[in-house]
This record gives structure tokens, C-alpha cells and sequence, in this order.
């Protein structure tokens, strides 16, 4: 599954490679609230298709109408301006006082969209830079710690997965945790030694470690921009992965399983392991939001809202937490099919 950006970009190639006008939309700056953040995109074809999104659909449906009105005329790079009155903020859909700022980029075989897909595919951060009054383009490498850049000469995206998953063993679970976690951004890595599952795996995009998970932790040298998650159940490949996780800065470190078996978890890791109190109390577990999932791709589903809670420092209430919403259900700790997070 690709991400948003990477499905824009796939087709503009496309649509280069068959001799079609084509434009590409940046998202630049908004003002009050705003469907869709800063540096989303957007491409436009001259017959009128779209891919991706700047808004909640009427900015878009604007841009349509003008396409197949009077075509794709730019030359170069301008910046156009929505909803700078309430008629125009409530005509674009836009709410009450908001406004958003676009680059509309024409785009060429010299706009090195091949080249950039090229790079992100053997897995590069890329920095894109445009610049506004020619249009011409560069490509360079870019940190994880880069963040989009505007001046009245040049726009820099950022393209590439800024964002890394760990996932401990490939299982169904991890197969449907690992295909949202790609369209969410995220460079996602499956650990499992056991031979009789990492055989069977086979999910395009991922790849895959054979080494002992402890080992794979301390060798991707987690920061805080990646997460660790443990879905084999098996403590023997959980534990000691999970605590040189909980020793990095990993910004989420969570493992399935019961309120029982995480209990446990806890208790052992606490006996046997140089963990403080702080360190343990980041563990999550069990992982995810009760949101009533019983299926795997319901269960990922749980356990990735709650990564991305944590990812964006969202405070949640303990009713959705899978632990203190049984409890208040009077549901007993034991007897749990410990893969449901539910």
C-alpha cells in the first residue's frame, strides 16, 4: 500500500510518461482550520483527473472545472490563495476565517519525477527543491529532522518515510499492521527468526529481519521517530527486544496480549531486567484502542490509532484504553484470547 504522496507522485509519472499536461499542488500554508495540512499534495491532469488531496473536496472540484474549462496553461510556478473571504472560505468548503495557500507546479520530464520515484524506492529520504520563478528542480538528500521549507524563491518537500516501524514477528497480525503502517508513512521492518513464518511472509515494500529481534533493536539504533511492536506472544523473542526498546527513544513501544499475560510481561521484565519505573511505564499493553475489534485488520486497525495518538501527543481518555475499559466492564483478566485487543 503506498502512501498518499508516493501514490501522487506514481501517477504524475504515469501521466508523464503518456505525453499529458499534467500539474502538481502543494499545500503551503493554511490559516485557521484546514482539511488537510501543510505540504499535502495534489496532482491535477489536463483532462481533468485528480490524485490526492488539498481540501475537503470543493477546492478540488474547482481546480477540475478550470482544467477542463481552459486547460493547463502554466508555465511556471504560482502560488494562488483560497478562501480569503467568508463567501470564498464557505464556497470551497473551507470553515469559518480559513485560508489556504497552494504552489501550482507544472510539470515536465524536467521536473526529475522519475528520478525522485527511483530514490524513494531503494528506500532514501529525498528533499525536493522547486524553484518558484523558474521551476527548475534539484534532489538531494534530506535528515529526518527536516521539515518543509517556503520563501518567495523556492519551495523544499520532503519526500520518503520519515517515520520507522519495527514489527516483532510475521504473523497475519503483522501483515495487516505492516500494510497500514506503509500508507501512513512509515519505513516498517519485520523481525522473526522462526523459519516457519518468515517463509510464508510475503508483503511487497517490508522488509525482513531474521536476526534475533534484541539484536535488530539495537541495530536499527532507535530515535524518537520510530516505534517498536511485539505481536509473536512468545517471551523468549518479546522480552529482551522489548527491553533495549523501552531503553531507547523509541516514541511508542507496545505488545500485544492479555491484561494477564501483559501483567506478567510486566512483572518479569521488572525481576530481570535493568528497567526503571519509568521505562516500564512507558511499555503499552494491552496494545491498542478497545474499539470492539475482533478481526486482524480491525485489531491493526486499534493498535495503530494508538501509535498514532502517541505519535502526536494526543491524550487519551482511559476509556478507550483496552485495560481500564475491561475493567469498568467487569470483564475478569483471565480467559482473554490474548491477540484481541478488544
Amino acid at each position: 500500500m503506498d502512501n498518499i504522496d508516493l501514490e501522487v507522485l506514481k501517477t504524475c509519472d504515469s501521466w508523464l510518461a503518456a505525453g499529458l499536461a499534467c500539474e502538481l499542488v502543494t499545500v503551503l500554508k493554511t490559516w485557521g482550520s484546514s482539511p488537510r495540512p501543510e505540504g499535502s499534495m495534489l496532482a491535477i491532469c489536463e483532462d481533468g483527473r485528480v490524485v490526492g488531496s488539498v481540501s475537503g473536496g470543493c477546492i478540488e472540484d474547482d481546480m477540475i472545472d478550470r482544467a477542463r474549462r481552459e486547460g493547463l496553461q502554466r508555465t511556471v510556478p504560482g502560488i494562488v490563495t483560497y478562501g480569503m473571504t467568508a463567501d470564498e472560505a464557505h464556497r470551497f468548503g473551507l470553515p469559518c476565517g480559513g485560508t489556504i495557500e497552494l504552489a501550482i507546479e507544472p510539470l515536465s520530464h524536467a521536473s526529475q519525477v522519475g528520478e525522485l520515484l527511483r530514490r524513494l524506492g531503494a528506500g532514501e529520504l529525498v528533499a525536493r527543491r522547486l524553484d518558484l520563478h523558474t521551476g527548475a528542480v534539484t534532489l538531494c538528500t534530506a535528515l529526518p529532522s527536516q521539515s518543509m521549507q517556503v520563501s518567495s524563491a523556492a519551495l523544499v518537500t520532503l519526500h520518503g518515510p520519515r517515520w520507522r516501524l519495527l514489527i516483532i514477528g510475521a504473523g497475519q497480525l503483522s501483515r495487516f499492521v505492516a500494510q497500514i503502517a506503509q500508507g501512513m508513512d512509515y519505513a516498517v521492518t519485520v523481525c522473526d527468526p522462526r523459519e516457519e513464518y518468515r517463509d510464508s511472509w510475503a508483503v511487497p515494500g517490508i522488509e525482513l529481519a531474521i536476526g534475533m529481534p534484541d539484536d535488530v533493536v539495537q541495530a536499527m539504533k532507535l530515535d524518537a521517530r520510530c516505534a517498536v511492536i511485539a505481536l509473536t506472544h512468545d517471551p523468549k523473542l518479546d522480552d529482551l527486544a522489548l527491553m533495549e526498546a523501552l531503553k531507547s527513544e523509541a516514541f511508542y513501544v507496545g505488545a500485544i496480549g492479555s491484561r494477564l499475560n501483559n501483567q506478567r510481561r510486566r512483572e518479569r521484565m521488572a525481576e530481570h531486567f535493568e528497567l526503571s519505573a519509568q521505562q516500564l511505564e512507558r511499555l503499552h499493553g494491552p496494545i491498542g484502542l478497545y474499539i470492539g475489534s475482533k478481526t486482524p485488520p480491525e485489531i491493526a486497525i486499534s493498535i495503530l490509532a494508538e501509535l498514532t495518538a502517541v505519535k502526536n501527543a494526543v491524550a487519551l481518555p482511559a476509556a478507550v484504553n483496552v485495560a481500564d475499559a475491561k475493567s469498568q466492564l467487569g470483564l475478569p483478566p483471565t480467559g482473554e484470547v490474548c491477540a484481541l485487543p478488544a
